[in-house]
């Protein structure tokens, strides 16, 4: 259905809303309660013209439904707080998911900055499609997890929606939700429909789909939406087969890591050398990402025991303590657990000028998830892809990332183990789950050789770190996070 040429025609009586909407009730909270116990969540994303009802319809369901289950979330045109405009945008939308279970109540949320700035002509036709794929690759990421994503797209003609405007602005107990804003829209109507059709057409898809809803007669609008909802929770609670994705995933035919030279070593003093010079480097440009606002992500992953602490203790040698948080990632808790696997790690992105880094990272899903079997064939094989694209929106909004795997043989590992083991101070670090994993070595290393040539991207690529020798791991890792950087902000400074 075309929003231009949109005829409004459904209407429903009095009488037959209220003989239909308690047996709707009971049928949402009876299927409420059963979702619970599911393993998905539910997005409701409202959208439409002002006065169509967006905001009544929120207020309707959270009457109908049980409260405690519903997150509802709704965001201003603009916000000012350090969270939103010091970090990708989608991150405030990660952040308010709903966890597996509950239903999220969506307003104004990752569709209006595209569809206001179309309006406004603040996006432009050739930026168009950059903000659509974005929000095509996030509701992506989010179905192919299992989530339940309804769009509702409420509309309203110009006549109608002038005078719901003149009616909402004349009861002093609702003059004040119309502003200005509301009247300048309803001004730009013709182009407010327009860029909603193009909207529309390009992000309405099968894991996704738009319905448009006639918002002209409140009683029809109430019933519709929630029958949907009601109908569309109970056909996927009968259907738990997760949704068919196809993905790119083949064997890496190359050994990434057999042409890795491990004889490479550094003698104490040229390592003290090029450590102190590396790290007036790194402070300087570190000083000099703070001042652009530039941020950055440094990821280390590698061997049990190959010295991954040890390098990142020598980068925050150089910094200063203010501007860096070091996340050492473990067993999912059982809140990170109710959400997507990449929810929590969007919500420890930096703020503008400042570093996190990831003491192992969401490559976990394709390495020990992946072996151990925490995570399903169809899973960790599409999850090249989504991290492929979680990268890449962290690049395009401006955050520098550093990928580091430290790579060591198994005869060193064992040397390292046995050092472990008796050292009283270092005696912590080894633990039973070390020896599992050294066990299925071959296994781990075929994953590892699988990640580098799925993920070795252009804007996010890795460096394979020999960490045989420790001197000449930790000056591979501070000189190429100085290269990484400089050229960051030397193409920052282009731009």
């Amino acid at each position: 259905m075309r929003l231009v040429n949109f005829v409004h025609s459904e209407k429903l009586k009095k009488r037959e809303f209220e003989d239909r909407l308690p047996a709707l009730r009971a049928e949402l909270l009876e299927v409420q309660n059963s979702l619970r116990k599911a393993d998905f969540p539910v997005i409701v994303l409202f959208a439409g013209v002002d006065g169509a009802g967006k905001s009544e319809m929120v207020n309707s369901l959270n009457e109908w439904m049980d409260p405690r289950w519903l997150i509802n979330r709704a965001y201003a045109r603009s916000s000012g707080s350090d969270a939103e405009v010091e970090r990708p945008v989608f991150r405030r939308y990660w952040h308010d998911l709903p966890p597996r279970g509950q239903i999220g109540l969506f307003l104004s949320a990752w569709y209006s900055q595209v569809l206001l700035g179309s309006v406004a002509q603040t996006v432009s036709e050739s930026e168009f499609p950059r903000h659509v794929e974005r929000i095509r690759r996030f509701e992506r990421t989010l179905a192919t997890d299992g989530a339940l994503i309804l769009k509702f797209w409420m509309h309203l003609d110009k006549r109608r929606q002038k005078k719901q405007l003149e009616r909402l602005e004349a009861n002093p107990l609702t003059a004040w939700r119309v502003t200005h804003t509301d009247w300048a829209h309803w001004a730009m109507y013709n182009r407010f429909v327009v860029a909603g059709d193009q909207i529309i057409d390009a992000t309405d898809t099968p894991l996704a789909p738009w319905r448009v809803i006639d918002g002209a007669d409140q009683r029809y609008r109430s019933i519709a939406i929630g029958q949907h909802i009601l109908d569309a929770i109970k056909k996927r609670l009968n259907d738990v087969s997760p949704p068919p994705v196809s993905t790119d995933y083949s064997p890496s035919p190359v050994n990434w890591l057999s042409g890795v030279d491990l004889k490479q070593s550094l003698n104490k003093k040229e390592y003290r050398q090029r450590r102190e010079q590396a790290q007036g480097d790194l402070n300087r440009l570190c000083r000099q990402a703070k001042q652009q606002k530039v941020s950055s992500i440094l990821v280390f992953e590698g061997w049990d025991a190959a010295g991954k602490g040890g390098a990142i203790r020598r980068i925050l040698r150089a910094l200063d303590p203010r501007t860096y948080r070091v996340i050492p990632i473990a067993a999912p808790t059982e809140e990170e657990h109710s959400q997507h696997y990449l929810w929590r790690f969007w919500r420890h992105l930096p703020s503008a000028g400042n570093i996190t880094f990831f003491d192992r990272s969401w490559y976990g899903r394709v390495l020990v998830e992946r072996i151990e079997g925490f995570a399903r064939t169809d899973e960790w094989q599409r999850a090249y892809n989504e991290i492929n694209e979680f990268e890449q929106e962290l690049v395009e909004s401006g955050i520098m990332i550093c990928k580091f795997w430290l790579h060591i043989d198994q005869q060193e590992q064992m040397r390292r183990f046995e050092e472990r083991k008796t050292t009283p101070h270092k005696a912590w670090k080894l633990t039973e789950e070390d020896w599992r994993n050294r066990e299925k070595w071959d296994v781990y290393e075929s994953a590892v050789n699988d990640m580098i040539q799925h993920t070795n991207t252009s804007y996010a690529p890795w460096t394979i770190v020999p960490a045989n020798d420790k001197y000449t791991a930790r000056i591979h890792v501070l000189e190429t996070a100085c290269e990484r950087l400089q050229k960051t902000l030397s193409d920052r400074t282009r731009t």
